[in-house]
This record gives structure tokens, sequence and C-alpha cells, in this order.
């Protein structure tokens, strides 16, 4: 049923791409031309070797390089596929950082999705690249391909099974059976559960994030799949559709850590997995369990999951379709729920529409831990690479591989039976018998160079055994291993190398993890670390027998060794574990095992063909071949001819090749000879520069990782058991480097093995190491000093072969540039860099020509590196430094492979490696090589020798500061004081130094004599300490004098620059001064070009009349004359040469032109016209006008404030030649040579003017000069400063103090005012005053309507004139200026007082003016006992910084000109009306208080109360009015009636007669009614009685006759009678 379905689905047909994006893709990036030759590695150490930074990539062109450059030094951005954009200097100039960003609009267009990016470059590499791709991605925790999409659409895809056969992983499991043991295999053939990941229709989760948070959890920075949220992740997709990745979880161990507790893989499909049948039909059959995010539930997706449902082993359905879509809209899914529908288990369903990525993570992670380990099957990738050639898609191990990989095993046939007899059997020739050839050889050499002839049974031994090794027949594995190699096909011979490497370390994983299952007999203490077996993998993986007993103990105690270098902790459950480990150090178990291999390891060969190594690798196949060559190439059988050549082509293809064979110490220097022979042959290049780097540490620094890293190449891994020796890699430079490092040819050493057995078990391996670190250092140019994290006595074992190396080299004058290199911080590593330095700077060669030196004394030659190489089990996540880390030491080799002196050509190598072989072999050192213990005594000498110079550098340091003091008491610029100062200190220096020299030597010739070793060795290391301390005194003699030298001149220059900023300062306040001026009186904001304007002004002005300290002797022509030179050279004008001894000559007035200035024909032709006069006026006129143009030049020159250049005269030849290009005159070239000389003749005078004024003060010129822009600024800023501050003073003073000031005068004004009235008018001194001069000067006016006012309105009559009687007051005197003023001169110095308070507190320092302005303003209100409006000081705009000093300043001359101002004011004459209005208290209102008196009215006749007794009850008044004077209705109320109880003609008009009987409140005025008291008003109504009837049109009064006859005068007596009378009473 299955297969019918699967065939329904594949039936229908994609439809085809239009275009093809594979092919646009790669165009794009640049990589078409690898479509056909793809990228190998070799071009790929171009792009990532000579790389000194992390270039960001400015096109899409660049990214690949980018990529594998990234990806080189294990970047975590390497996957990243923006580019940076392009900034334009010019337009960018002045803009902010955000401002240059690309938009994101921009940023796509100028980026790929990195999915597309890693598909275009797996595209274009070949296989043997994309395997090296996918180590590194691996190393970097990315997911590496699986299955890529074919560049044509129409074809399959290919599974890439050979890039994930190199990738080697190392994880710990969580199970009691696997606890101890850290299993190390290859990923491509070790079973794991697979779990694959797809997506069906449209998701809105990111797949790939939640595969993310699965591997890592939520919480983790690093990411495994690139996900839409990363760099470039949001980019559509091209190519990548189709493409599966695959990740591996490897768990650590620790339980806090791993989040699920085996391994397993996760495969993950791009795009959408109904477009990618094929693919999904390989993951279904594939995987230990299926994943599927479904969004979609059409037919086709239905069709899918049922096929998934029935192919899987366990599937997983994520529903992710919208919420808004209803489960019963699936087709054919009506009625049922998908679990009824696909026949899925429950909970087989995840409802995650409404889940974001990490919930649905967590519910992932759930189930695969319920899963893990024991419910999911294990797969190999080779298991899964035979499913995928089944379902149709392409493998990449093609026959050429597979006919390769049988090629291997044939090699291999026979390594079942054991290493050990593998080796005796196909590797005679690396046996004991070579060994043996070796330390023979080398005693022949020592007896040879000490004059002894060598015994002759020394002579037959080795005679023997050269015999016995020519006779050599070749073995089947070696002639099969030589056949592979020397066959035609690279790509085949390529795959034969790697997959036999590979299956190498296949078997030694195989054998390493069989003796931990059944090994020998662990210690009490160590039986719980047995671990379960390994699972056996698939049957496509080759299988060996177990191993010997031998054989697995080696192994096991090699095992022991790593997990007690790993720092492994046994289980607590043990009761004895902690005293165990306790009390067997790390350093004892290594002893112990090293004792017991070398034991067992003599009854391996009784023939005398014993191995010394125990892991086979493909380096002892090459090393074989190499031995073949040394001892059969006599026969010179074909294939044995073509060797050197083959090893030759393997080199620079990027194999190592073996130097020294470690583990017998031997040479085969005939071999190398050939080889490097063909080697140069090879490059084809006559003479060759090359250059020797080495790197050396013990066998657990991992130096082969380190170059790898460094460079990319590929060298043995010593710390996985691999041969010891030294090995050689070549680096060809490009072309376009080879200038620039000076060299063209790299070879990379590596010294593999050190310090593998310590001292005391088997001295002789301490020796091996000496004599190979010792020929390594000999042939190099740098030694790179690899220190990682010691491992009990190896850290002093491996200190010592460094050193001992180190002490040879120099002996034999040899000595490196050498750089340190520390893989931890610990106490230990930096301990041994600290000492290793040191040595390295007593013995390094200190010339002063020497600048290696300098090197050598940098402490910076130590390099922090702590990279994915360290000396630990399990991997760790590279750290995001490494790659800085890493690009930093490679400067730092580079910069001494530079440095370095050529030592030998390619051709010579071979020549310098025996020249260095037969000096060790000789071992004609000062001490022997197998004196080990010479190198601890030499460094702790170095130690003691460094202290000491330590101690002398800080006396001389403490010297200097005093002397320094003596300098700056000198006198500054006074030439003569400074010259004796400064030869006295010079003087008292030199014998300073000598001094701390001599005490030092003391010190080290006492310490010469502490120890045997030193004694027996004084000879030869107190030329070394002579040398250093000779060295050292005229090293700090000479950096002494130059110090002096410099305080000296920097005093000079200090004082140079305080003067000249002295000078400025000056100039700047006038200006600024005037500036300020300028904004006060016009009001304006001065804008910054104008401020900028006057700073020029006042630079050009200083510069000017600065005194700059004359020059010493130093005639400018000689450069003139080299400047004017070159350019005749250009111009190809040399006849005219000897006309350059004028220069620097008096120059002529004028510039004469002469017949020689134009050829004979011009001559010629204008000889009969006018004798050539009208030719030479025209040149004379041309010459003028670039005369004219010269000085407006130098002109401008000598203005700058600069010393002059030679570019001064390049400028001015230039404008030469273009003024003479423009005018078309036949001349010769004698006229443009005479004008060059005669004007550079007259430059040399301006600008030797120019040079003597500023070559002394060239450094404070520079100083100056590039700190314009500062005080330019400060300029500016001073102004803004003072203009605030005077802006701010001034809104300060009209806003606040004005107002403030003007109610301070105004407040007491209309008091003082009315004072000063009733001080004159004696009318305002009481009621009765007021009320009799009222009636007084109304009867004077004699004025009817002033009658009718009073009577009728008496209290607005009153008041008008109380006001009348004011203004006339203020018109006629000086009060309310000359009160003003006074007013004014007590209100500013309160003012002024308040200030000073306020500055006292301040200091004048720079203060906020707002508080302190506050501060004034509260002074003010205590003082003054007046608010001040201080909330207007609110806001921002008297919240300024200032100096509070010059603030005070402007308050006080604004306050002063606001007193004049106002002082001014007051003196003018003013509208009286308008001051009374502004007054708070009005005088009038004071003086109708004084007058006022009681407010009741007579009932009747409505006069005024006149009683002036405070509280009276009853009321009375003096001048009770008579009938007729008031309207009816006003004198008759209707509620009073006037009874008529007189008939007499007075009573008749007297209406108020009896008044107490109409208001008993009211009393009459008078006793008397007939007396003289109302005189007044009968007069008043017969002088208007006619006016009266007619105002209040009533008839006229009859009056008594005898009133007629009343005159003003008798009305006048009888109210001063009446008033008098009152005022007596």
């Amino acid at each position: 049923m299955s297969s019918l379905r699967v065939k329904r689905l594949s039936s229908k047909k994609k439809r085809p791409q239009t275009g093809n994006a594979v092919a646009e893709t790669l165009q794009m990036l640049g990589l078409e031309a690898y479509s056909t030759k793809q990228l190998d590695s070799a071009s790929v150490l171009n792009i990532t070797t000579w790389v000194l930074e992390n270039k960001q990539p400015l096109e899409l062109k660049d990214l690949p390089n980018a990529f594998l450059r990234r990806l080189w030094l294990l970047s975590e951005d390497a996957r990243s596929s923006c580019c940076q954009p392009q900034v334009d200097p010019v337009n960018s100039y002045g803009k902010l950082p955000e401002e240059n960003l690309c938009s994101s609009e921009e940023k796509m267009q100028r980026a790929i999705n990195p999915l597309d990016l890693i598909t275009s470059v797996f595209l274009s590499a070949d296989t043997f690249l994309q395997q090296e791709i996918t180590v590194r991605m691996m190393q970097c925790k990315f997911a590496v391909p699986l299955v890529l999409p074919n560049a044509d659409p129409e074809k399959p895809s290919q599974f890439l099974l050979w890039p994930s056969r190199g990738v080697v992983g190392q994880w710990k499991s969580h199970s009691m059976e696997q606890n101890s043991r850290i299993q190390d295999s290859n990923l491509a053939s070790t079973p794991m559960p697979i779990v694959s990941c797809v997506k069906l229709g449209r998701c809105s989760i990111s797949k790939s994030q939640v595969l993310n948070y699965v591997l890592k959890g939520p919480k983790s920075s690093s990411d495994t799949f690139i996900h839409r949220d990363m760099d470039g992740g949001q980019v559509p997709r091209r190519i990548a559709n189709g493409l599966v990745e695959i990740g591996w979880y490897l768990p650590t161990g620790v339980i806090d850590i791993d989040v699920y507790p085996s391994p397993f893989v996760i495969c993950n499909l791009r795009g959408d997995g109904s477009n990618h049948e094929s693919c999904l039909k390989l993951l279904c059959q594939a995987s230990s369990a299926l994943i599927i995010l479904c969004g979609d539930f059409k037919e086709k997706e239905i069709h899918l999951l049922k096929y998934c449902k029935e192919m899987a082993s366990k599937l997983i359905l994520i529903d992710v379709q919208s919420t808004e879509r209803e489960l019963t809209s699936i087709t054919g899914c009506v009625g049922q729920n998908l679990e009824e529908y696909l026949g899925l288990p429950n909970g087989a369903v995840i409802r995650g529409s409404t889940f974001s990525e990490e919930e649905v993570a967590k519910n992932f992670c759930e189930i695969l831990q319920h899963w893990a380990p024991d419910n999911l099957k294990p797969v190999t990738l080779e298991a899964a690479a035979k499913l995928a050639l089944d379902l149709g898609l392409i493998m990449d191990e093609g026959s050429v591989c597979k006919k390769a990989m049988a090629t291997v095993e044939e090699v291999l046939k026979g390594l079942d039976a054991g290493s050990v007899e593998f080796q005796q059997e196909q590797l005679p020739l690396q046996g004991n018998l070579w060994s043996k050839l070796g330390d023979l050889d080398r005693e022949e050499s020592k007896l040879r160079k000490l004059g002894t002839e060598p015994e002759p049974q020394l002579l037959k031994e080795k005679k023997d055994i050269l015999a016995e090794l020519s006779s050599y027949k070749i073995k089947p594995a070696m002639k099969i291993f030589i056949d592979a190699l020397l066959t035609k096909d690279k790509i085949e011979r390529n795959y034969f190398l790697t997959w036999l490497k590979l299956r190498l370390h296949l078997i030694q994983t195989e054998k390493i993890n069989r003796s931990q299952e059944s090994g020998p007999q662990k210690p009490k203490h160590l039986e719980n670390h047995e671990s379960e077996p390994v699972i056996s993998i698939d049957s496509v993986s080759f299988c060996t027998d177990s191993l010997s007993q031998e054989e697995a103990k080696v192994e096991q105690e090699n095992t022991q060794r790593e997990n007690v270098q790993c720092g492994e902790k046994v289980q607590p459950n043990l009761p004895y574990a902690e005293e165990s480990i306790t009390d067997v150090s790390s350093t004892t178990k290594q002893r112990l095992y090293c004792k017991e291999s070398f034991e067992n390891s003599n009854a391996f060969n009784p023939q005398g063909l014993q191995p010394k190594t125990y892991t086979l690798s493909i380096e002892h196949f090459f090393r074989e071949m190499g031995l073949i060559f040394e001892f059969t190439h006599m026969s010179k059988g074909q294939n044995v001819m073509r060797l050197p050549n083959l090893t030759a082509d393997l080199l620079l293809s990027g194999v190592p090749l073996e130097l020294m064979d470690g583990d017998s110490v031997n040479i085969p220097m005939c071999w190398l000879g050939c080889v490097f022979a063909e080697l140069k042959r090879c490059l084809r290049q006559a003479q060759l520069r090359t250059r020797v780097l080495t790197v050396l540490g013990n066998h657990y620094a991992r130096n082969a990782e380190v170059l790898s890293g460094l460079f990319g190449v590929k060298l043995p891994e010593g710390w996985r058991g691999t041969n010891k020796g030294m090995y050689l890699v070549v680096l060809n430079l490009p072309d376009d480097l080879r200038k620039e490092f000076d060299f063209d040819v790299l070879f990379l050493t590596d010294v593999e093995g050190l310090g593998f057995v310590s001292r005391e078990i088997k001295k002789d391996t301490l020796i091996q190491d000496n004599i190979m670190a010792t020929v390594a250092v000999g042939l190099s140019d740098v030694v790179l000093q690899n220190i990682s994290p010691p491992a009990g006595n190896e850290f002093e074992t491996t200190f010592n072969i460094m050193v001992n190396a180190l002490l040879c080299a120099k002996e034999r004058s040899a000595f490196p540039i050498c750089q340190i290199l520390t893989q931890d911080e610990g106490i230990n590593c930096v301990l041994q860099a600290s000492q290793l330095r040191r040595v390295c700077k007593i013995l390094q060669t200190q010339e002063k020509s020497d600048i290696n030196n300098l090197h050598a004394l940098n402490p910076n030659s130590t390099t922090f590196v702590r990279g994915p190489w360290p000396n630990i089990c399990l991997p760790e996540k590279v750290e995001k430094q490494y790659s800085e880390d890493v690009l930093k030491l490679k400067e730092k080799l580079f910069g001494a492979l530079k440095r370095s002196a050529n030592k030998s050509e390619a051709s010579d190598f071979i020549g310098r490696l025996c020249e260095v072989w037969e000096v060790v072999k000789s071992d004609l050192f000062s001490h022997s090589l197998q004196n080990i213990d010479i190198a601890l005594v030499f460094a702790l000498l170095c130690i003691e020798f460094s202290q000491w110079e330590n101690s002398l550098l800080e006396n001389i340091e403490d010297w200097l500061m005093g002397a320094t003091k003596k300098i700056f008491l000198t006198k500054a610029l006074d030439a003569t004081a400074q010259n004796v100062t400064l030869n006295e200190l010079k003087k008292e220096a030199g014998e300073e130094v000598k001094s701390e020299v001599n005490k030092l030597k003391s010190k080290a010739e006492s310490y010469m004599t502490t120890e045997e070793i030193l004694k027996a060795n004084s000879k030869r290391f107190w030329p070394i300490l002579q040398n250093n301390i000779g060295n050292l005194q005229e090293r700090v003699t000479e950096e002494v004098m130059q110090k002096l030298e410099t305080i000296n001149e920097s005093h000079c220059s200090f004082n140079q620059i305080k003067n000249f900023e002295k000078s400025l300062e000056t100039e700047q306040e006038f200006k600024l001064l005037a500036l300020v001026e300028t904004s006060k009186s016009t009001n304006l904001l001065l804008q910054d070009n104008v401020l900028e304007e006057e700073f020029e002004i006042v630079w050009k002005k200083t510069l000017s009349s600065f005194d700059f300290r004359p020059s010493e002797t130093d005639d400018i022509s000689a450069r003139v004359r080299n400047v004017l030179r070159q350019n005749l050279i250009s111009r190809d004008l040399h006849k005219h040469m000897q006309k350059l001894d004028a220069v620097g000559q008096i120059a002529t007035s004028t510039f004469q032109i002469c017949d020689d200035h134009f050829g004979y024909r011009s001559r010629m032709k204008h000889m009969f016209e006018d004798n050539n006069k009208q030719q030479k006026l025209e040149a004379q006129r041309v010459a003028s006008e670039i005369i004219e143009e010269y000085k407006q030049f130098t002109a401008n020159k000598c203005s700058l404030a600069a010393d002059f250049s030679d570019t001064y005269i390049t400028e001015l030849l230039e404008m030469i030649e273009n003024g003479l290009k423009e005018k078309t005159l036949e001349i010769r070239s004698a006229f443009e040579v005479d004008l060059k000389i005669y004007l550079c003749n007259a430059a040399c005078q301006e600008f030797q003017k120019l040079h003597d004024r500023f070559a002394k003060d060239s450094e404070l010129l520079t100083y100056i000069s590039e700190n314009k822009n500062k005080y330019e600024a400060e300029f500016i800023y001073q102004f803004r400063k003072r203009d605030q501050c005077y802006r701010v003073a001034k809104a300060f003073i009209s806003m606040v103090i004005k107002p403030f000031v003007l109610e301070y005068i105004n407040q007491s004004l209309g008091v003082d005012i009315a004072n000063e009235i009733k001080s004159k008018a004696q009318q305002y001194q009481s009621p009765h005053a007021f009320q009799r001069y009222i009636l007084e000067d109304l009867i004077k006016e004699d004025c009817f309507e002033r009658f009718v006012e009073y009577l009728v309105s008496y209290e607005d009559f009153r008041l008008r004139k109380i006001q009348e009687t004011v203004v006339a007051h203020l018109s006629d005197t000086t009060i309310l200026s000359r009160t003003k003023q006074q007013r004014l001169g007590e209100i500013i110095g309160k003012i002024a007082a308040a200030i000073s308070q306020t500055e006292e507190c301040t200091g004048g320092v720079l203060s906020d003016t707002k508080p302190l302005l506050e501060r004034v303003c509260l002074i003010l209100r205590r003082d003054v006992n007046l608010d001040v409006e201080k909330e207007l000081l609110n806001g921002p705009l008297f919240s300024i910084t200032t100096e509070w000093g010059r603030f005070v300043k402007c308050l006080i001359e604004l306050l002063a000109t606001m007193r004049l101002e106002l002082g001014k004011r007051f003196n003018q004459n003013v509208d009286v009306l308008g001051v009374l209005a502004d007054l708070p208290v009005q005088p009038q209102d004071i003086l109708l208080q004084t007058v006022r008196g009681c407010d009741k009215r007579c009932p009747l006749c409505k006069a005024p109360c006149e009683e002036e007794k405070i509280g009276h009850e009853v009321h009375s008044s003096l001048l009770h009015r008579p009938k007729n004077l008031l309207p009816h209705d006003l004198s008759s109320p209707p509620h009073l009636s006037c009874p008529d109880t007189s008939k007499d003609a007075y009573s008749k008009f007297m209406i108020c007669n009896n008044l107490p009987f109409q208001d008993p409140n009211w009393r009459n005025g008078s006793d008397d009614l007939n007396n003289k008291a109302n005189i007044y008003w009968r007069y008043v109504l017969v002088r208007f009685n006619d006016k009266f009837a007619a105002e209040f049109k009533q008839e006229q009064a009859t009056v008594p006759e005898d009133w007629n006859q009343i005159t003003m005068e008798e009305a006048l007596d009888s109210l001063n009678t009446v008033f008098s009378r009152k005022e007596s009473s």
C-alpha cells in the first residue's frame, strides 16, 4: 500500500524554475568560475592564511571569502551574509554614525540568505574542501549540509557522506555503564538516534529556532541552525530550499549542563517538505523519529502525513495552522480529529498554533527526554547514505572514492592481527636497527670531532646494520601504498590519503574503546570507572580483533593518562576514591605507566625490528617510504627514484614531511636532500627566499592544532598518539605578498611528542627530546613556544627542553626570534611564559643594529590564545575572543618573519639541516645534550639577572625624576643656563649608570659562585652575562641621555606653549570684550562663522607677533636643489643640470630674457622685423605674470603657521609649468629652466626665513596647529558664555529687578505726597478745616455750578477737590522726582548688598545661576519686606553654569545702567495723573481719610455732620441750609415733616428748626436760629435764587428784604465766626 502511495505522490512533476537560480546566485557571489573547476583547499589557503584582519565584506562577491576566512578563524559570525556599506568619506563627514547606517531595505539588497551562501560555497567546493569546511563548522557548533540541492534543478540532490567522515566527536553519556568513559568516535560511522524535523505548509513559528532551543535550551546564545532572526536570515532563500542540515548533540556528562543524557542527531529539511518529496522520504525511512510542523492540511499534506505515519519509526505532528481555520476544514477529516484520522497514538499531535517557539521546543524536549536513549533506534550516516542511494539521490562518494577506499583496505590487510605485528611485518625499517644506526652514527661523530678514531667494532656494527637495512625488500602494504601515491589521478590520491588517515584513527578509537571495555585489571580504586562497550558500529564500518595484552596495557595507560589530564573525578559513591586520588598524584601515575610501557617494550621484537610506537598512523607509512629510499635508492628501482618528486608534490599539496624520526632520533639525510632538490625544481625559481617558523611545545600542547588554526595546514596530531618527530609543511607565498614579506616560501615545522616520558623513568627519552628540540630551534628563524596547562612533572621537563635548545642555538650563533603562546592564564603557564621570556631576553643577540633585540625585550611577545585545542578531553564552545587572538598572534608572527634575517635558501635548507645535525650529532656544545640540569640552572640565573636589571632600571628612574626637577628649576628659554645644566646632568647620568652597572656585575659575580653547576659553566655563562651587562649599560646610558634631551626640550616646549597660550589668551580677551560690546550694542546674536573669522584674525596676529626660538644653522637650499633636480630629470632636461649650482646664491634683481631662450628659427624669423624686440617683450610679460603668481604663492605659504616643506617647491614648479603651458611662445627649454632656477633661488631666501622661524619650535608649531580647533572652540565657547552671561543678567534685571524697584519706589510714594500736602495745606488738618476751606473757596469762586455740585453730590465734590489739590501740588513742586530718586538710591543699594552677600558664598567659582539668583531674591524679601517674583526664574533661561564673579559684574553694570535710566526718566516731566494711577496707595485717599469726618448728613437739609468725636451717637451740623437750596424731593422727604412752629421769615426758610423732634439722633447746630450763623447760606440763596429755582424747577424763593443786603464779606465773617466758635469750644 505504501509503495503505491509513494508512486502516486511522486508521479506529480515539479514545475521547472524560471531561469537558473543557482547560476544567478553563484554569479552574484562571484563563484561562477568554480562551477567548472571547483574550489580546493590550496585556494582557500590564500584566502585564510595571509589575512591579518577580519575585514567586513563590502559587496556580495566578498561574502564567500569572508565566510571561509571567518570559518577558519572559528568566528561565531562566520555565517553572516550582510555586507558593510561603503561610506563616502566626503559626503559622510560630520554625520552621526547612525546617519551612515543603511536602512533595512538597503541592507536586504546588500545581503543574501546565509543558507544560500553556505549552499553556494558547498556547490563550488570539491569534496575535500567540503570535508574541511564541515569539520570547522562542527567545531563552531554549526549545522552542516547533509543533502545538498543539485546545481541543476532537474537533477536529484546529493547526499554528502564524505564531508561528515572527517568529523570526530567526543561525548560522555549519563548511563551508569558508560559513566567513566569519554567516547571519541567518527560521527559518520557511529550509530546515533536521528531525529528529523520537516515542515508542511506555511508556519508562523521558526522551525530552526525551535531546534536551536531543543539542542541548547532557550537561554543559550549559540545558534546551530540559521533562523530568521539572524543576520541575513530574513532574506528570502533562492537555492537553499531542499537542503538538509545536520547537527549533533553531544553530552558532556555533567548533569547540570546537559539537556539530554545521550548523543543524537537532528536533521532539518529546509523549505516546504511537500516540495521536496525525495528528501522527505529519506528522512522518513532513515530517522529514528520524525517531527512534522504542519501549517496546512490540504489533500497533498494529508497524503504525505499518511505516508510518513507508515514509514517513520516514530512520528510527532505539531499542528501550527492558523487558529482562524477550524479543524473540520481539513480535507476528509470531518467529524474526526487528527489522531483518529491518521491513526496516530494519543499524544502524537501537539496543538501548537498558539504556542511560541520556546513553548513548542519545551514540549519537543520533554518528548525527546522521554525517548532518549532507549526508545530511539541508532542509525549511522553510512546506512542513511545507502538508503539515499536507493531513493535516487546522488552519492558524493563515487567510483574513484570507492576505489581508493578499497586500496586502503588492501594496505591495511593484516592489521586486525594487531598494530605491533603489522609494523613488524609491513614496516620493518623503522625498528631498532634504524634506532641503533642513529646511536652509532652519533657516537662516531662525537669521536671524530674529538679527534679520536672510532673503534673497529663500532664501524663493523654500523656496516652490518646498513647492509641489513639495504637488503630490504619492499613489503606488500608499502608497495600498494606507494603505487597508490604514484597514481596520476590526484583526486584518487587525495581520497586514498584522507581515507587511510581516517581509517587508522577509527581503528585507534575502536582499540581504545575495546581496551576500556575489557582491558587489563585496573587499580582497585578505578574499578567503578569501567564502562559499557560502545555501541557496535554499522556493518559498513571496519572492525578489528582485540589487542594483544601488551598493546592493551599501553592503550590503557594512555587512556588513564588522558583521564588524569582531563581532571575526571571518581564517583562520590566510592568511599575510598577521594583518599586514593589525594595520595597518588597524577605525576606519579604517569611515571608508573611510563615505566611499565618501557619494560614491556623490550619483549616485543626479539629479532631486532622492535617498533617504539604502538598507535599506527599514516606517518608510519611516510616514514617507511623515506627509509626505503634512504637504504635502497642505490638500487635505482623505478618507483623508488620517483619518490622524492612524489614527496615534493605532496609537500606542495599540504602533506607534511617528517624531518626527524623522534622515536629513533635519526634523520634520513639522503632522502631529505633529494626531496628538497625536487622541491626546488617544482618551484621553478633560481633563488628562493625562505623562512622557517617552528612551534615548540609538549605533547599536550597540540602544536598541530595551533598551526592549523593559524595557517590552515594539516600536521600530525601528537596528542592523539602519533609518531614523535619533527614535521614540516610548505606554504608558498602569493606573488603580491612576496615583496612585502621579503621571502617566497614559508616552512612550518612542528615538533611532536616532547616530554612524553618523565626524566626519572627514562632519561634517554629526555635526551632524545633535547636533540630534537635543538635541531628544530637551530633551523628556525622564528620559534613559537607553545605553553599549555602543565601536567605533573612535564612543566619542568618541557621547560628544560626549550631552554636547553635555546642555549645550544645561542652557542651556534643561530638564535631565532622567539614568540610565546600561552593557552591558559593559570599561574603555572604565566610563570613558565615569564621565565622563557627572560631566558630569550638574555640569549637574544643584543647589538645596536639588530632590530630583533627590540622584539626580544618586548613583553608583548607573549600572546594568550584560549583556542579550541585546550588540554581537555571534551570540546568546549569556541570563545568569542579566539578569532581576535589568533589574528593578533599571526600579526606578531608575520612581523617577526619580516624582521628575521634569511638564514638559508631553499636549495641550501638541506645544507643547513646537515650542518645543524652534524653539530647535534657530535654534541660539540659547551654542555652535553645529556646534561639535563643545566637548563634549569641557567633559567634561574636569567630570573635573577632580570630582577637585578629591574632594580637597576628603578634606581635610574628615581635618579631621572630628580634630574627632571633640576631641569624644570632652570630658567626656561635661557640657552646658556640650560646647556650648562644639561651637560652636568649628562655627566652625572653616565656616572650613575656606571655605578649601578658595577653593582649588578658584583651581584652576578657573587651569584656565579653559589652553585657548582654555575662554577663549572662560568666560562660559558659569564660571557653571556658580560655581553648583556655591557649592552645594558650602553642601552641604559643612551636612553637616559635621550630622556634628558627630551625632558629639557619638553621643558622649553612647555614654557613656549604656556607663553603662546598666554599671548593668545591676551589677544582673545581684547577681541572677546569687543565682540561682547558689539553684541550688547546691536542686540544681535553673532553666528559661528563670524566668530571663526574673528578668531582667525586673532590667531594670525598671535602667530605673527609670537617670539619663536630661532633655529640653528640649517640651509634649505640643498633640499630645494634636490626637488628641482628631480623635476628636471622627470622632464628629461638633464643638459641643464649644471645650472643648479645657482640655487642658494644671491638672486638677481630681475629675470633677464636672452636670445638663448628662443630657438634659432624663431630668432631668424623675427630678426628683420624688430630685432626680436616684440618676442622678448612677450616673453618678459609671461615671466612677469608667473613671477607675480610666485609672489602671491610665497606670501600665502609664509602666512601659514607651518615650517617649510619640500612640497612647497614641488607646487611652485607645477605652477610655473602650468603658466608656461597656457602661453603660445616659441621658446626653448632654457627659458623654463632659467625661470625655475630664478624663482627657486628667490624662494630659498623667503622660505629660509620661514624655516629659521619655525624649525626650532617645530614641535610647538605642530602642537598648536593640531590644537587650533580646540583653541577656536574655546574662543567661541568663551564668547557664548559671556554673551549668555550678559543676556541672562539682562533678563534678570529687566524681568525681576526692575519691576521690583518700581514697586518699591511706588509703594510709599502716595503716603509721602499726602503727608507733604497736609504739612503745607491747613485745610487738610481736620474735617472742620476742610469744610471751612471748601465753603470759603465756593463763595470766593462765586460759581453756581460748584454750589449745585457741592449741595447735590457732596462726596464727589469733596474727592474732586482733594484730587485737584494733589495734582496742583505735584505739578507745582519737585516732590515726585525727589522722592523717586531717593527711593531709587535706597533700593539699588539694597540690591547691590544682596548680590554681594551671594557672591561671598560662591567664592567666584563656576556655579549654576538659578539657585544663586533665588538667594538674591530671598535676601531682598528679607531686607526690604517686599515680595520678589522669583517664580519668573523657573525654566531653563536662568539655569546656566557660569563664573559667578563674571555674572555679578554683569549684574552690577546692568544695575547701574538701570539706575541711570530710571533716574533720567524720573527727572523728566511726567504725566501726574499717569503716575498717580500707577501708585498702589493714592494720596487723595489718604487725605480723604483725614478730612472725611462723619458720613451722616442732615435728613432735611443734607448738611454734613460736623462732629469729629469718634463714635458719637448724636449728630450736628454748624450750617444747616435754608429751603430752596435743594430740590424739593431732597429737602422734604416724605417720612419727615417739619411743623411750622414759627411764622417769622427765618423760620419759613429754615426747615431744620426743630430737627431733634424730627430725628432724635440730630440736634441743632446752634441754639439761636436767628443768629448770624447761617448768614452764609442766606447770601448764597439770595445770590443765586433765580438759578436755584431754574435748576430745581421750582418757584423762586421770596426772601426777607434784609437778606438782600448781606454782602460776601458778611457771609465770610459769619462763616469764620461759626467755625472759630466751634474750634474754641
